[in-house]
């Protein structure tokens, strides 16, 4: 039962509310830069594989890792983020200025839609989520770090402990609630065993940021 760290990537310039030129593109800001300095510090042991999503924000929180563990086995995985804008959306536009789109998208409530049909669908994601969670059952290594993104991690986390496996509307209203409830700060980790009868998470931990060390 292989344990697998699920890590949201440093501050990118998208969370910090600056302009940004494509959804994939957001890069880390000074602070991101010195949180994914950090997450070093939660490690007691190198990780079996580092899984990284193809964003350039998870690409760049991983960069400290990888220098600290070098050599260390590097994946990118589809385990980017949930981007349910279409990329034109995000062309030298702010969180706050594309927030009208997103509230849009949310109160259409459709999970088959695709922004200017370029953004990704709810039944996408959701499809994303479940195929990750069958490789990671059958995954031989012992400790797999990965580093994706929040809407992500939350569809999976929300995803297994309610079971939901069809994009109907209103799983799609109830993925909603989770994720303004639920909120996974920059770096945090959660802790998750999978096995192929079960799947077991811990809270979000970002004890890293302060005191340097996994308790």
């Amino acid at each position: 039962m292989p344990t697998v760290w699920l890590i949201r990537h440093a501050q990118s310039e998208s969370n910090a509310n600056l302009k940004t030129s494509h959804p994939a593109h957001s890069a880390l800001t000074e602070l991101g830069q010195w949180e994914a300095s950090r997450l070093v510090m939660a490690f007691r042991q190198k990780p079996d594989l580092l899984v990284v999503s193809s964003f350039l924000r998870a690409q760049q929180t991983a960069v400290p890792l990888i220098a600290h563990f070098d050599p260390i086995a590097v994946e990118e995985w589809p385990i980017y983020e949930f981007t349910y804008l279409a990329p034109e959306r995000y062309a030298n536009t702010t969180a706050d200025e594309r927030a009208p789109f997103a509230r849009e998208y949310w109160l259409r409530n459709d999970p088959l839609y695709k922004d200017g049909g370029e953004g990704k669908s709810f039944a996408e994601l959701l499809m994303r989520v479940w195929e990750l969670v069958a490789h990671l059952q059958q995954h031989p290594g012992q400790f797999l770090a990965l580093i994706g993104h929040g809407l992500f991690w939350r569809a999976l986390l929300w995803a297994v402990l309610t079971n939901t496996r069809a994009a109907t509307p209103q799983a799609l209203q109830h993925y909603s609630y989770f994720v303004q409830s639920v909120f996974m700060p920059n770096v945090a980790i959660c802790r998750a065993h999978f096995s192929p009868m079960a799947v077991y998470f811990s809270p979000f931990d970002i004890t890293h940021l302060s005191t340097g060390g996994e308790t």
